[in-house]
């Protein structure tokens, strides 16, 4: 029986990837760490709670003690870590909570698993999820390539290259077997609505303005959170160890006509909201 550990398996993509884990694989026991802040909701894995390989554990990541002692006490054999910090804005107001987060709780839950595993290294995996903002706007000539230069245009890009950074450099000092993945942005239900989509869809229907940055030019894909779901249990099974995964949506939007589309959607429901525009 492999015991997985999901770091933020209470947020928006985690809770997808705790339940597809839970219910495909029986035979494992899958534990959720998460710290409960207020992105992680327990309510979106009520369904699950009550499985017979479902763990929930309360903590921090920034906690090196509590990492430690977990890895020890329960000897899993692969990680899955997906908690971060993740709002753009917030990042702006509040960088050293994704400094702390994002690269220390990397770092941390790495040193744990070196220790841990070093007599049988082969036999884990530890697999970090990263997103595509770490290389910059996607301009108007094709897509990001797991070659792609890092360019990180905010504290929340900018912590995150920094923990996969400290995941490559891990994998190439310490041998720890690690696969990455960036993913684009993603969509669809439990979404704290802070983020885009949510976000335009509350304010339309509260008839309050619609925050754009500038003109609205930047470009994102976006992706489904189930199928990003499914992407990482299939890089997690049969992704090669040192690999680095990018995983989109070939759905490339302009954040003024994802706008636009979206008063156009719910036009009936409500009235139209104007377009307040923000300083870049």
């Amino acid at each position: 029986m492999k015991k997985i550990l999901i770091t933020g398996g209470a947020g928006f993509i985690g809770s997808h990837v705790v339940r597809l884990f839970v219910k495909n694989y029986p035979s494992y026991t899958i534990y959720n760490l998460d710290k409960l802040t207020y992105a992680g909701n327990l309510e979106n894995l009520r369904d699950i709670e009550n499985s017979p390989n479902y763990k929930f554990l309360k903590g921090d990541i920034v906690d090196p003690a509590f990492v430690n002692e977990l890895f020890e006490a329960e000897n899993f054999d692969g990680v899955i870590h997906l908690a971060a910090e993740s709002h753009v804005d917030r990042s702006i107001t509040h960088p050293m909570d994704f400094i702390y987060t994002n690269i220390v709780g990397t770092v941390n839950l790495l040193n744990a698993a070196k220790n841990k595993w070093k007599e049988e290294m082969d036999k884990h995996l530890f697999y970090h999820v990263s997103t595509d903002e770490v290389y910059g706007s996607l301009h108007h000539d094709g897509f990001f390539t797991e070659s792609t230069s890092y360019d990180p245009q905010s504290p929340y890009s900018a912590s995150k290259a920094g923990s996969d950074h400290f995941v490559r450099a891990y994998h190439n000092t310490y041998k720890i077997p690690v696969v990455v993945s960036n993913c684009s942005n993603n969509y669809g239900p439990n979404q704290f609505p802070e983020k885009l989509i949510p976000l335009f869809i509350n304010n339309i229907k509260n008839n309050k303005p619609l925050p754009v940055y500038g003109k609205g030019e930047n470009i994102r894909d976006w992706l489904f959170v189930v199928d990003h779901a499914r992407a990482i249990d299939v890089i997690y099974h049969k992704g090669k160890v040192g690999e680095t995964y990018n995983i989109g949506g070939f759905n490339e939007w302009k954040n003024i006509d994802l706008c636009r589309l979206s008063g156009r959607f719910l036009h009936l429901l409500c009235r139209p909201a104007q377009i307040q525009k923000k300083d870049s």
